[in-house]
């Protein structure tokens, strides 16, 4: 974005997570634009650079549903950029297999405590949504999971009357936070876990730590 270089944040998580994971093996997807921006130096650290096109007039994460067709893994964690690893995860590899789409549930303050912050999730709860996060989810290569993403794609690219349907709604373009919330509230089968309270990670917003914004 203008004020926001998200290769050069990929870039260091990838670092992040060879420095921590067990899990090791990192892909970046970028659009055209910054595929231009791509050096010796990312080549060296990412796995796999996969480039995608970018969908003008539908807001900045229109291509987001990309991910499961182009993820060379038959099991995917994703992440957004800004998010880094102070532990291991490897060994949550299990609770994520319990489903075939897992979505993190909930998230921390800096203080490791359960946020009970709604000041960003007025349209989830007005429309009764699951708290989801896509920031961090899982899914592995399968039918359910394609049938998630489909369905994903469709809300984005009916996005209008999609909105239209829902209460407490003015977002001119969809966020991938409540796309995916409205998905896992339609699909037939579950994509994310209460019970699993571990799969959350801090978000750093400052209302969510209760700070004014």
């Amino acid at each position: 974005t203008a004020d926001t270089d998200y290769l050069r944040l990929a870039y260091l998580q990838a670092l992040n997570i060879r420095a921590t994971q067990s899990i090791k093996h990192t892909a970046v997807i970028v659009d055209q634009a910054t595929l231009e921006q791509v050096t010796d130096q990312h080549r060296a650290v990412f796995d796999h650079i996969i480039p995608t096109n970018r969908v003008e007039g539908q807001g900045p994460f229109a291509t987001e549903w990309h991910a499961w067709w182009l993820s060379p893994w038959r099991e995917t964690i994703k992440l957004e950029s800004d998010l880094l690893f102070t532990r291991d995860i490897g060994h949550w590899i299990s609770a994520f297999r319990l489903t075939d789409v897992c979505l993190s549930h909930g998230c921390r303050n800096y203080q490791q405590q359960l946020s009970p912050v709604r000041k960003y999730r007025h349209v989830f709860d007005a429309n009764q949504l699951p708290d989801v996060y896509n920031g961090l989810m899982y899914w592995r290569y399968s039918e359910a999971s394609r049938r998630f993403f489909e369905l994903a794609r469709q809300i984005f690219e009916n996005w209008d009357s999609v909105k239209a349907e829902l209460k407490n709604c003015n977002d001119p373009f969809p966020t991938t936070d409540l796309v995916y919330a409205l998905t896992a509230a339609t699909v037939d089968f579950p994509c994310y876990n209460n019970s699993l309270d571990f799969i959350k990670f801090v978000h750093m917003k400052s209302g969510m730590q209760g700070w004014s914004d």
